[in-house]
């Protein structure tokens, strides 16, 4: 889940960066970038596509589309002349340097439920293929959206006051800017710290707002009926994305190599096949590195993906176990942005401005 541990793909709604990246569509400059910038294509990454509810506080907007907005980024894409296709045909392009047509692949993170109500039903319209990277806690019941719990806490509370690592804290919560700001201290102060101390200090919190994390998961994640109904679908695939959505580099190596197993078990006793591809849950630098990208490869899948910030080039044949994406940000859902992201000049600016590669 390009994901929530991991800072937004590109800053909030109204920045500097949703303005330039507009300024860039108005002055066309982006239409006069090399080719070359735009690669073979890209991965898309999306998590939750449902209708907007237009609540001042969203935190976790980000994560989230409408599905008019996936429709229309579909139709201007294939205006554009993509291919839609899934990960093995993309394998498969980079493998053998078939890069006579740029493609898309559309990715889902995590395993919501409005993957199969409001998203499958647009990729059907569309002819689409599309796939889900399911963390199989989700339907199991051993891992919650604890990312949605601390927004419904906070949603809910007039004040909190957290425990951290190191102290106590208090946060008033009573109006909609106090509410954002808390998101920001709390959330980035306690991802910081071991990931089962934050989950149990966030189930603490829900409890005393009698919020039942559990139920709120079951409520907004697929049950094991569901992700069989989507597997059905032939436009669908049902990918790996660990047994409970952990970020892998926190964990020591047996551990790491145990959420991917215990995923993979799950995935073949719930579903009757075993993932070909795999996805890191969060996949930032600090969440996914070359520790996981060689465990990844041990297992035998043929691509996983992180969310760092990139579009797919020739390169990225030798790199099938780190693949970037590009990130439909709930924050950015005007299809001028999706044109000039997949343009490829603002992924080479930042690299110029970090003096590295970042994908």
């Amino acid at each position: 889940m390009n994901a929530p541990f991991q800072r937004p793909h590109l800053a909030s709604p109204g920045s500097w960066a949703k303005t330039a990246l507009l300024a860039l569509h108005a002055s066309r400059i982006h239409s006069l970038a090399p080719r070359a910038l735009a690669g073979a294509g890209a991965i898309l990454m999306l998590h939750r596509v449902r209708r907007a509810d237009d609540t001042g506080f969203a935190p976790n907007q980000a994560l989230e589309v409408t599905p008019d907005f996936l429709d229309a980024t579909i139709r201007h894409l294939a205006a554009r002349g993509y291919d839609f296709v899934n990960l093995d045909e993309a394998v498969r392009r980079l493998s053998e340097k078939d890069f006579t047509r740029p493609f898309i692949v559309f990715t889902l993170d995590d395993g919501y439920r409005d993957n199969l109500t409001d998203a499958a039903p647009v990729f059907r319209r569309q002819n689409i293929p599309f796939t889900v990277y399911l963390s199989t806690g989700l339907p199991d019941g051993t891992a919650e959206l604890w990312w949605v719990a601390l927004e419904r806490v906070i949603a809910t509370a007039g004040e909190l006051r957290v425990r951290f690592a190191e102290e106590e804290q208090s946060f008033a919560c009573g109006t909609t800017a106090e509410k954002n700001a808390a998101w920001s201290a709390i959330y980035w102060r306690l991802r910081a710290g071991p990931e089962d101390a934050m989950r149990a200090e966030i189930a603490r919190l829900a409890g005393e707002q009698g919020i039942d994390v559990a139920a709120m998961t079951r409520e907004l994640a697929l049950s094991w009926d569901e992700v069989r109904e989507l597997a059905a679908d032939p436009l669908a695939s049902v990918e790996a994305h660990t047994a409970d959505h952990f970020a892998l580099a926190k964990l020591d190596g047996a551990c790491a190599r145990e959420q991917i197993a215990r995923g993979l078990a799950r995935h073949e006793a719930e579903l009757g096949r075993r993932p070909r591809h795999f996805s890191y849950p969060y996949g930032d630098p600090g969440s996914a590195n070359e520790r996981d990208f060689a465990l990844a490869a041990e297992f035998g899948f043929a691509s996983a993906t992180t969310t760092r910030k990139g579009l797919i080039h020739a390169r990225h044949a030798d790199r099938l176990m780190a693949l970037p994406r590009v990130s439909l940000n709930g924050n950015y859902q005007d299809v001028r942005i999706v044109e000039v992201l997949l343009g490829g000049l603002p992924f080479a600016l930042a690299r110029l401005f970090a003096g590295a590669s970042v994908d």
